[in-house]
């Protein structure tokens, strides 16, 4: 199983609209949030981090490869992938359909 990790800045101003977001992921939008990350074969996590410098988006990720898993995403064009990446770019400013760079780096591992 491999896991991947994220710390994503939300965007000044953003912080309420992302709330909103999350409470549609938990509530209306449930499952297909649940059916989109089964398809993709990871579990996801998402913890929000307020910070002196603003908040972020901490997002883990396990699964067989979930690098290739969101790549894969982020090329979606199902309604739920589409509403998503939306949502994304309007909180966190990024669009994800264009690679937003290489992917975090583990630097260290108490069990390596």
């Amino acid at each position: 199983m491999a896991f991947l990790a994220m710390a994503i800045p939300i965007s000044p101003g953003k912080t309420e609209q992302w709330k909103k977001f999350a409470a549609e992921l938990n509530g209306p939008r449930r499952a297909e949030f649940v059916a989109s990350r089964k398809r993709m074969g990871v579990h996801e996590r998402t913890f929000l981090q307020h910070t002196p410098h603003g908040d972020l988006v901490l997002v883990t990720i396990e699964g067989d490869n979930p690098a290739k898993a969101f790549a894969d995403f982020f090329q979606s064009t199902d309604p739920f992938a589409k509403w998503f990446l939306q949502q994304v770019q309007e909180v966190h400013g990024m669009d994800l359909r264009t690679p937003p760079g290489p992917f975090p780096e583990l630097v260290v591992d108490t069990n390596a």
